[in-house]
């Protein structure tokens, strides 16, 4: 098996799906209240969802993390997006991954979302 996409159901689904294509660029499909973002090799879809009302309760539950060769460059430009900041660029664990640095962002509905740089095997 392999993880191809993340679905994000929202009472909102209009302005999630705008706040992401601030975020990743335009949609690769939008169909209704539906948003489909190509990352990668994978999928971020955002929609409505009848089980889910207002912001998130538990938002660092299930974290989505997207790559970013630069990280505090991408996290200066979605801060200026009006994200709302969770913490700012860390690195992990410095002593065994120096290059590894990560941000948090939470989404309009509260959900997190971090910036990752590259990691190394």
């Amino acid at each position: 098996m392999r993880l191809v996409g993340v679905m994000l159901g929202s009472e909102n689904p209009k302005e999630l799906g705008a706040f992401y294509t601030k975020v990743l660029g335009k949609a690769g499909w939008e169909n209704g209240d539906w948003f489909g973002f190509d990352v990668g090799t994978g999928n971020l879809m955002v929609g409505p969802h009848s089980e889910v009302k207002g912001k998130s309760d538990a938002p660092g539950r299930i974290i989505t993390n997207f790559e970013a060769v630069d990280v505090q460059a991408e996290f200066e430009r979605i801060k200026a997006l009006g994200a709302d900041v969770v913490a700012v660029p860390y690195q992990p664990d410095k002593e065994t991954s120096p290059k590894v640095w990560l941000a948090t962002f939470a989404d309009p509905d509260g959900n997190y979302f971090q910036l990752a740089s590259p990691w190394e095997n």
